[in-house]
């Protein structure tokens, strides 16, 4: 599709299949974070944010939440807050001021400095999916990730204008070992694309590791003094901040790197059956976690999370792109930015179990939701399918051409070509067109998004053409796209350091989880 930024152009050719090989063998390129032109929506009141900010602070000084571990729970000790056991209860004042520490904005460094990005108030950025033990491969069948899938979906990654990092665990590469999987996934993030990327989170070791690997690739004083990648940490809800996020949540705030502090939220199970309820739940447990980094390291990076989905009454199951998640999503946003602090939520979201028109329809309408909330980090836009458990080759190449639309979109309307618009209305005379105008011929490229993985001819030329569906459009994209991968240059000394490292640390590990 038709991207903003400049890349060089093909060479001119003539014809319908000229055009078509023209637009599918652009170079690739890269769009930097979304400078939001359009306003967020706002469904609060001052009064009703008033009255969501109280019931948070209630909850926290009254009620409390957990924080598992004895390190933790001591850090809120020292601190002033009132702990029994792992039970934290923290005065209002005490968590306002430890919140007004945190970064409004915070830019990750790429290993290609122009790949860096920023987020945090009107700046928004695009990630792919996380966490899917399955995926959806490029033959139709679900199966175990492997690692060649988590590779391969690097590549996407790298490729696709409007994926801002390369990702985080874009699929479970389950024929490696546990303990050692982290070591191929943050290399693999690393070497197949120049973009920032996300660290491993479920052991403090693992954590570590990143964090190690990060310093080879970048050098230890730069990663204490710049963010170059972003994490995230899982609240149990309902609020319980387990030993396995905590940990992670310590090293990486010590060490500058930001984390998204994201309940994990089943509405109407781990919350009430309540948009409202659920509001002040999320809110607790998400500027707990938020506090709790200011107590690590004063001004590290934290960004406001969330993940929900509202739970099926009918089997239990999740559900995505329901209204209720919009609402939740536009309400979360308008408190992010009452406590001036980066929100992170899911974008592309779907419970389908193949690429078909619930895939679209949930992850276009959650989709929107995001962009009307204005989130900052929008985790999972690419791939996602069943409800987080299988990542998709065919969908992350079709929402990745979303991104670039929803990206357009976020752009807002640019008012300056209104005048050249006009002069060329008085060219035309009433019944006219303006198909051969010098202004049509200088501004069709750009005009309006043309997306390439949407079908727009007649049936009969679309027959003629193969009269292949999206999925199937999509498949082939993807292998297009993987053949023509073009690794980014990694120094060879740093790339033989971190394979040392990553030999070293596997001859240390066991190959079992003890």
């Amino acid at each position: 599709m038709t991207a903003q930024p400049v890349v060089e152009k093909p060479g001119k050719r003539r014809g319908r299949a000229a055009r078509k090989k023209a637009r599918t063998e652009k170079p690739v390129s890269f769009l930097p974070e979304l400078d939001r032109r359009i306003p967020a929506v706002d469904l609060m009141t001052p009064d009703q944010l008033e009255r969501i900010h109280d019931a948070t602070m209630s909850l926290l000084e009254t009620k409390g939440i957990e924080f598992r571990d004895d390190e933790s729970a001591d850090l809120w000790k020292t601190a002033g807050a009132r702990v029994d056991g792992h039970r934290v209860r923290i005065d209002r004042g005490h968590l306002m001021e430890l919140i007004a520490t945190v970064p409004e904005t915070y830019t990750m460094v790429g290993r290609n400095p122009a790949r860096s990005v920023t987020l945090g108030r009107m700046k928004q950025v695009f990630t792919p999916a996380y966490g899917s033990p399955n995926v959806l491969d490029l033959n139709g069948q679900r199966r175990y990730g492997t690692l060649d899938d988590f590779t391969a979906f690097a590549k996407l990654a790298h490729m696709s204008p409007a994926m801002h990092l390369s990702g985080g665990v874009l699929c479970e590469p389950l024929d490696i070992p546990v303990p050692k999987r982290h070591l191929h996934m943050v290399y693999g993030l690393i070497k197949h694309s120049d973009k920032p990327f996300m660290g491993m989170v479920t052991a403090r070791e693992r954590a570590e590791d990143t964090v190690a690997m990060a310093r080879i690739l970048f050098g230890s004083d730069f990663v204490d003094n710049n963010t170059v990648m972003t994490s995230i940490a899982n609240c149990n809800s309902p609020l319980v901040w387990d030993q396995t996020m905590l940990d992670a949540a310590k090293v990486y705030a010590a060490a500058n790197q930001a984390m998204l502090y994201t309940p994990f939220v089943l509405g109407g199970a781990s919350t009430p059956a309540s948009t409202v309820g659920s509001l002040v739940q999320i809110n607790a447990e998400a500027l707990a976690g938020i506090a709790f980094s200011q107590l690590v390291r004063r001004g590290a990076p934290a960004v406001y999370g969330q993940w929900l989905a509202t739970v099926s009454m009918k089997s239990g199951a999740p559900m995505a792109g329901t209204p209720e998640i919009c609402h939740m999503n536009m309400l979360v946003g308008q408190l992010a930015r009452h406590y001036r602090v980066p929100w992170r939520c899911s974008g592309g979201c779907s419970s389908a179990k193949i690429v078909d028109a619930q895939a679209g329809y949930e992850s276009a309408r959650n989709m929107y939701g995001v962009m009307m909330s204005g989130a900052n980090f929008v985790l999972s836009t690419a791939g996602y399918m069943e409800g987080a458990l299988t990542q998709s080759y065919a969908k992350f190449v079709l929402d990745a051409e979303q991104m670039e639309m929803f990206y357009r979109l976020g752009q807002g309307v640019d008012f300056g070509e209104l005048e050249a618009a006009l002069e060329t209305m008085n060219e035309i005379e009433p019944g006219g067109h303006y198909l051969g105008t010098s202004h049509t011929l200088e501004n069709f490229e750009r005009a309006f998004v043309m997306p390439e993985l949407m079908n727009h001819d007649s049936f009969e030329q679309w027959q003629a053409d193969g009269g292949e569906d999206a999925n199937a459009r999509a498949v082939s994209r993807a292998r297009k796209m993987l053949a023509d991968y073009e690794p980014p240059p990694l120094d060879e000394a740093i790339d033989e350091a971190l394979l040392d490292f990553v030999a070293r640390r596997e001859r240390e590990l066991p190959d079992h989880v003890t």
